[in-house]
C-alpha cells in the first residue's frame, strides 16, 4: 500500500510538471476522487462560508479506510513524534486511531490504541478508556481540527491516567483562525500544551495542488479570498 501511493505520487509529480510532489499532494487526489473533499459554497461550524468543504465520513468504505490509514502511517512517520500508543476521540477517532494503528504496524510499529466513551459506564469494566491502558506518550488521532475542544478532552482524559500527550495527527490542517484570535485551532494547541500537530495535508498543499490543475482557477481563487479573511500563514510545531 505504501509504494502503490509513492508510486501515485511520482507519477502526478511527472504528469503535473513538479506540482505534485510527494504522499500530501497524493493525499488531496485521493480526497478529491473520493469526494471527502469538495468545492462549492458551504457553511462552516463557526458560521463562515466556505468555499471547500472537507468531509471525513465519507471515508466509508473498506478500501478507503485502508488507504487514509496508510497516510496517517506515511505522516505520522515522517513527523519524528516520539509516541508509545495512539488515542481516538469519540467518535470519528475511534475508526481513524484503530485504523492508524493497524497501518502502523504494517511498517514495524505494533502499538497498542484506546478510545473514550461519551458517557462513563458504570457497569463491567466501567470508566470512559476502551481498550489499552493510557501508559507513556499518547498519540491523538483525529480528523481535521476545528476548535480543538476533542483534542482538548483528549488531553485530560490521559493526564488523569498519567499518561503524557505526544502528539496530535489530524487529516487536514485548515490554516485558519479559531473565533476571533490571531492563531488556528493547530497552533493554539501547540501553544497551550507544548505538543506538535501533524496533517496529513494542510491549506498549503491544497493550494499547491490547485494551482498546478487549471480546471480549479476559480476554486483557487476563492479559496485564496478566503484566506485572505480568515487565514493563518503558518503552523510552527
Amino acid at each position: 500500500m505504501t509504494r502503490n501511493i509513492l508510486n501515485y505520487a511520482e507519477k502526478l509529480r511527472g504528469s503535473r510538471g513538479g506540482a505534485v510532489t510527494d504522499y500530501r499532494h497524493a493525499f488531496i487526489v485521493f480526497c478529491l476522487e473520493s469526494g471527502v473533499l469538495r468545492f462549492g459554497t458551504y457553511v462552516t461550524k463557526s458560521g463562515r462560508p466556505s468555499p471547500y468543504f472537507f468531509n471525513a465520513g465519507l471515508f466509508n468504505t473498506g478500501a478507503r479506510l485502508d488507504r487514509l490509514a496508510e497516510f496517517y502511517a506515511l505522516a505520522i512517520r515522517g513527523s519524528g513524534i516520539g509516541f508509545d500508543m495512539v488515542f481516538g476521540p469519540a467518535y470519528k477517532g475511534i475508526v481513524l486511531a484503530a485504523a492508524a494503528a493497524m497501518a502502523l504496524s504494517r511498517h514495524g510499529r505494533d502499538v497498542p490504541y484506546a478510545y473514550n466513551r461519551k458517557e462513563e459506564k458504570d457497569h463491567g469494566e466501567g470508566g470512559v478508556v476502551v481498550g489499552a491502558p493510557l501508559l507513556g506518550r499518547v498519540l491523538i488521532v483525529d480528523d481535521v481540527m476545528t476548535a480543538g475542544t476533542a483534542v482538548r478532552e483528549s488531553v485530560a482524559i490521559i493526564r488523569d491516567a498519567g499518561a503524557q500527550p505526544a502528539g496530535v495527527a489530524v487529516c487536514l490542517d485548515r490554516m485558519e483562525r479559531g473565533g476571533a484570535g490571531r492563531l488556528s485551532a493547530v497552533q493554539e494547541v501547540q501553544e497551550q500544551y507544548r505538543i506538535p500537530v501533524v496533517a496529513i495535508a494542510t491549506l498549503d498543499d491544497l493550494v499547491g495542488y490547485l494551482e498546478g490543475e487549471p480546471r480549479f482557477e476559480e476554486n483557487l481563487q476563492a479559496i485564496a479570498a478566503y484566506r485572505q479573511q480568515y487565514g493563518v500563514r503558518s503552523t510552527p510545531s
